[in-house]
């Protein structure tokens, strides 16, 4: 049993940054990779960024490289994405998932094993 809590999403101005959170409880969280996807209306869930157990590897998008930066605190079993130089077209639900692996490279949604609710990000131009 694991749940997934993500926040720290809201309004912000083209250019602005937002850190969310996503705070696991349940099972051991340490082991696993985490990831972050996205979804606006109409859209398809899309990756975000992943990160490996220790935080050692990460891996994103290209539409959000150079401008967000994925982390985690095993100690407080979460995981954190920094989100920078926000646009617009960043404009989605913000979930975050966990799962057995990690890979270079964009990761599927039936790839994750559990997902928070998500948190709603709005970028105003």
């Amino acid at each position: 049993q694991v749940q997934l809590v993500e926040s720290g999403g809201g309004l912000v101005q083209a250019g602005g940054s937002l850190r969310l959170s996503c705070a696991a409880s349940g099972r051991t969280f340490s082991r696993y990779a985490m990831d972050w996807f996205r979804q606006a209306p109409g859209k398809e869930r899309e990756f975000v960024a992943a990160i490996n157990w220790n935080g050692g590897n990460t891996y994103y998008a290209d539409s959000v490289k150079g401008r967000f930066t994925i982390s985690r605190d095993n100690a407080k079993n979460t995981v954190y994405l920094q989100m920078d130089s926000l646009k617009p077209e960043d404009t989605a639900v913000y979930y975050c998932a966990q799962a057995a692996v990690f890979s270079f490279g964009p990761m599927s949604p039936p790839d994750m094993d559990y997902w928070g609710q998500g948190t709603q990000v709005t970028v105003s131009s």
